[in-house]
């Protein structure tokens, strides 16, 4: 499989796209001062407890307190709480766990009043970020994400990944771990370990001391509420947690994030590094790899399944759940046995493209799909498996029950940011009884245009909705040749998916604004 990350910078927004053939499977969005993102590390001032909730509200300088539950506390609560105390009176004097006392764990099924009293002070870590009316989500049980491992203060153990089967290659990296671990955390060894050499393991793990080094001399000078340690960008975490040697280019728009990432890769993956490349055109980056156009095909309630000649998913939002629906486009009968063996292949396309819509929205909770009715168990079952090897790709936690007595199949999947939603219908000009006349567009295009021309000399280039794109570049005759032929130059004009009909920008050579218009 063939993956590329588009990455796209502009007006203090960053959209990361990544592409698996192709086609759009994530996107991700960062404004360059976003307050929150998950993994960031905070010290926040307990505000009140909710006994009933078994929980309380933390402080941390968004204008919605954060929500920490009791089960969200770790076992070493206790002990983080002992350590943040000592290191802001200056009584822990270095970052190194080795002679930090371990206070007792914390009963697993106690009660929040027990542990915690209003004004605590709490180390704590995003794990979800702000959704709709309600703050982050927190967690005291602390642990800092490297490309190989997950550090984890006040432990000892070292844990390995499941999916790390053989095991000669576990005792391995087991024995590296033991070995460059220092004493007082505990470390979980990642998928991507496997196979990797003691250098760069012990590379990585350095890279997280100092992390936690950070942490350490930031929690010293802190004025609570405060952020102690800022995640990766959303560009680099998906390189951390994403990157194999399926990654063909990893494209930029944006000269300093390039430079970033390039010495990124070459960190994690030196081999790799040229990959990384710097875009430069007036054709929008997004616009380029149809990213603009791939979002409007694939939100919406309706969304085609491809080369299932005409199946498609109808995909519905409720407050308990989303219901996704496979159907066939009425062409499939009951009863004969091509058309089994036809339903079980619409399946298997609508299961590839529901685990796609599933990254791709962030949709989470609970997701129940209605597919085709198949009587044939073995059916029920290869469809089962197959939706199973296409949700792997899928890093948010998730598990997918066995088919119900009724064929549906239920998703349950967690959600760390807010459901990703894009208008896929276009506002009508119309609206009023009246619309523009064509002539007038046009006129009031040429009259920008030509006050343009006569301040600025450089190359012109007009961003512009597809149909009126269309409109003006049609025939041997046209309205772009026409300007061209009375003013003199030629004004480019490039088709913008994401405009609305009568939105236009007009830009210059170095890709400044000159003007904008939006109906």
């Amino acid at each position: 499989m063939k993956k590329e990350l588009i990455v796209s910078h502009e007006d203090d927004l960053t959209k990361i796209a990544l592409l698996e053939d192709g086609r759009l499977c994530e996107l991700h969005e960062q404004e360059d001062k976003s307050e929150f993102i998950v993994g960031d590390l905070f010290v926040g001032r307990v505000k009140k407890l909710a006994p009933n909730l078994n929980a309380a509200f933390v402080n941390i300088g968004y204008d919605k307190d954060a929500f920490l539950h009791y089960q969200d506390l770790g076992p070493q609560y206790l002990t983080y709480k002992k350590f943040l105390k000592d290191t802001i009176s200056k009584k822990q004097s270095a970052s190194s766990l080795k002679n930090f006392e371990i206070q007792p764990e914390i009963d697993k099924n106690g009660t929040v009043e027990k542990v915690i009293v209003k004004d605590d002070l709490v180390l704590l870590q995003i794990t979800k970020e702000p959704i709709s009316t309600k703050g982050p989500r927190i967690s005291t049980q602390v642990s800092l994400t490297g490309r190989f491992l997950v550090l984890i203060p006040f432990d000892n153990k070292v844990s390995i990944s499941k999916k790390i089967r053989t095991t000669e290659e576990k005792e391995r990296l087991k024995t590296l771990i033991d070995s460059i671990k220092p004493e007082g955390f505990g470390v979980i060894i990642r998928t991507v370990a496997e196979g990797k050499k003691v250098a760069d393991l012990h590379n990585d793990m350095n890279q997280l001391i100092q992390k936690w080094e950070s942490t350490f001399r930031n929690i010293q000078k802190s004025k609570v509420p405060a952020r102690v340690l800022s995640e990766e960008d959303k560009a680099s975490a998906i390189l951390r947690d994403n990157f194999n040697q399926d990654f063909v280019s990893i494209i930029c728009d944006d000269e300093q994030m390039v430079e970033e990432m390039t010495n990124y890769v070459e960190v994690i993956a030196p081999e790799k590094k040229n990959i990384v490349q710097f875009y430069n055109s007036h054709i929008p980056l997004l616009e380029y790899y149809n990213v603009e156009k791939q979002l409007k095909q694939s939100f919406g309630k309706h969304v085609n399944i491809p080369s299932s000649k005409g199946a498609y998913l109808v995909i519905e939002h409720t407050e308990a759940l989303h219901v996704i629906d496979v159907n066939s486009g009425n062409n499939i009968t009951t009863g004969n046995s091509a058309n089994k063996e036809h339903a079980m292949n619409v399946n298997k396309m609508a299961a590839t493209e529901i685990a796609r819509q599933l990254r791709l929205r962030d949709m989470g909770g609970i997701i129940v799909i209605d597919f085709i009715d198949m009587q044939n168990p073995d059916h029920r079952r290869d469809l089962f498996e197959h939706l199973k090897e296409e949700m792997k790709r899928d890093k948010a936690r998730h598990k997918i029950l066995p088919p119900s007595k009724f064929g549906l199949i239920q998703i349950t999947r967690q959600r760390n940011r807010p459901e990703k939603q894009i208008e896929t219908k276009e506002e009508n000009p119309n609206k009023d009884g009246e619309i523009t006349a064509p002539i007038v567009v046009v006129e009031r295009l040429e009259e920008t245009i030509r006050n343009i021309i006569q301040k600025d000399k450089g190359k012109l280039y007009l961003h512009v909705h597809p149909f009126v794109e269309a409109y003006l570049t049609k025939g041997i005759k046209s309205i772009q040749m026409k300007w061209f032929i009375k003013y003199k130059k030629w004004v480019t004009i490039i088709p913008r998916d994401s405009f609305k009909y009568l939105e236009y920008k007009i830009y210059n050579s170095k890709k400044e604004e000159l003007i904008g218009y939006s109906n």
